[in-house]
Parts: C-alpha cells; structure tokens; sequence
C-alpha cells in the first residue's frame, strides 16, 4: 500500500474508533432520553403506626426507577416529550408479617398545550383497590405475558392507559397498541386474587375501563381525545373561536360515545378531572345555544356536577 494511502487509512480508523467511543459514552444519555415517562410517586403511609418509614421509602425510590428507567414501547420521546404523570399511593394497613400493603392509588398525567405554558389533565383516576405485597429492596420487573405480581400489574396498566390516551390526543386512534398491551395485562391477571380486574365487578375497575377503550361503539370517545385536545387545546392559542367550536365537537363525540354505551363509565370520568377546565372554557365565552348545547350534555353524562355546569350558561 502506498504511504500515502497508508496514512488516510490510518486516520479514517482513528476517526471511527474516536466516533465509536463517543458513542459508547452517550449510549446511557440516549436510552435515557428514549424513555416515556416523567413520573414522581409519593406514598402516604400516615395511616400506619409502630413501622419503620424505610419500607415506604425504598418503595417509592423502587417504583420511580421501575416507572422511569424501563421504555415501555419502541417508540423514542426526546426528554421534553416525556409524559408527566403522578402515581400516589395511599397505604391504609401494612403487615411486616407477610409485607402486604392495602392502598389506594391515585393516578394523574398531563399534557402541555401547544403554543400556552398551560398544562393539562389528560386522565386522572382513583383505585380503591391496590392492595400488594411487597418486600423491602425487592428488585421489581414486568412482562405483559407472565402476570405474577398486583403491584407491577396495576403500575404497568396505567402506564400503558396514559400511554394510549396521550397518542390518541397527538392523533386519531394513534393509541390502539399501547390500550392493546393494557388489555393483555388486564386478560393475565385474572388469575391474580386481588380485587379490580375481575369482568362484571365493578363498572369502574381496571377490567372494565380497558374493554370500554376497546370497544367499538366506545370509538367516539377516543376520537373526541384527539378532536378535544389537538385540534380544541392546541388551536386555541392561535384562534380562540376555532379552538372552542373543536371543543365543542368533542363533547358532541363524548355524547355519542354515552348514547352508545351507556352503562360505561369512560365519558363520566372524563368529566370528573375536566371539569374546571370545562367551565374556564365556556364561561362568558361563546353563543348562548353552544353553551346550553354543551352544558345538557354534561349534565346528561354527569349530573352529580350540575353546580359546575351551571356555570357555563351563567
């Protein structure tokens, strides 16, 4: 080989050896930045007496990195696209005899509005039945095929729930896979002796929120996800009116998606976290029929708001 041609050769192996070990250093900060989720959990264990608070807390710091470490699809989030969510978990008896936890969970994501520093509820929910076991520095881990754990199960459906609802905000249906995996979680822990994934127990619980998402006549719902969120919330920086008047299409879809299966729970629990945020949108804005419009519907899905519905037409 020519001397000179020796020399390129050399420097272009420098340069790909230089190139692979940059690589190597950024590999932890690139599957890091691949991850879903920003996601704090808090634990209120006020309720239990004589117990050492390490338990609890090593829980918490266990749950934070199963949350923010693990990706939970294949899709890459940049780090300002990681969903913001809050798990809390309320424990109501522990026993150090078998580390069984009775807790409820409260579950809360968010969504930024496009254009606004405003942040959105995009789901928050209430689970009365998370009860668990649980060991101190028990290292925790998931697979959607091999159901063996209430506490991993419950975490993971959530997840895969927010997951679905934020990209059925972004676009049309665009969370079907994520609502799928959920389901697949929900089918797994039948066998589990924890209450909450049990068809037919409760209209509310894990089992039935996820075969609503899925069901067909329940499709109006999520289309009124993206119509309520991309093109409402997101537009109305840029024009107010147009922004509204696709809130107001959304609610006509949260009707019908009501009208269609009446008995599911999906359109009264979205009422429930959104309804400040219903009446900020609605109050001295808009034609008295769009706010009358609005204001039946709501009432029809959710009568126990009705004070907060009056609003809207005041």
């Amino acid at each position: 080989m020519p001397k000179s041609e020796s020399s390129i050769f050399t420097r272009c192996r420098i340069r790909l050896r230089s190139v692979f070990l940059l690589w190597l250093l950024l590999w932890p900060t690139a599957l890091v930045q691949a991850q879903e989720l920003d996601a704090r959990v808090t634990i209120n264990h006020q309720q239990v007496q004589g117990t050492s608070t390490s338990v609890f807390e090593t829980l918490q710091t266990t749950l934070e990195q199963f949350l923010n470490e693990r990706q939970w699809t294949s899709m890459q989030f940049k780090p300002n696209e990681r969903i913001a969510c809050n798990f809390s978990i309320t424990v109501k008896k522990y026993s150090t005899n078998d580390n069984t936890f009775e807790a409820t969970l409260n579950v809360q994501a968010t969504r930024p509005v496009y254009g606004a520093s405003y942040t959105t509820t995009s789901f928050a929910f209430s689970d009365p039945n998370f009860n668990f076991t649980y060991q101190e520095y028990d290292q925790i881990d998931f697979r959607p095929d091999v159901i063996d754990s209430n506490l991993t199960a419950s975490i993971a459906f959530y997840v895969y729930l927010i997951l679905g609802i934020d990209l059925d905000s972004m676009s049309p249906l665009g969370g079907t896979e994520c609502f799928t995996t959920a389901q697949t979680i929900a089918t797994g822990a039948q066998s589990l002796t924890e209450k909450g994934w049990k068809p037919f127990d409760d209209r509310k619980n894990r089992h039935a929120i996820i075969t609503d998402m899925l069901d067909g006549g329940m499709e109006a719902f999520r289309k009124m996800q993206y119509t309520y969120y991309r093109l409402g919330l997101d537009t109305m920086s840029e024009n107010t009116e147009r922004g509204r008047s696709a809130i107001s299409e959304a609610i006509g879809l949260l009707k019908q998606a009501r009208d269609n299966k009446t008995m599911s729970m999906l359109p009264q629990i979205f009422t429930e976290y959104k309804r400040d945020e219903l009446v900020a949108i609605y109050k001295g804005h808009g034609t008295a029929k769009e706010k009358t419009e609005v204001s039946e519907i709501l009432s029809a899905i959710n009568a126990s708001q009705n004070a907060y519905w009056r609003q809207i037409t005041n």
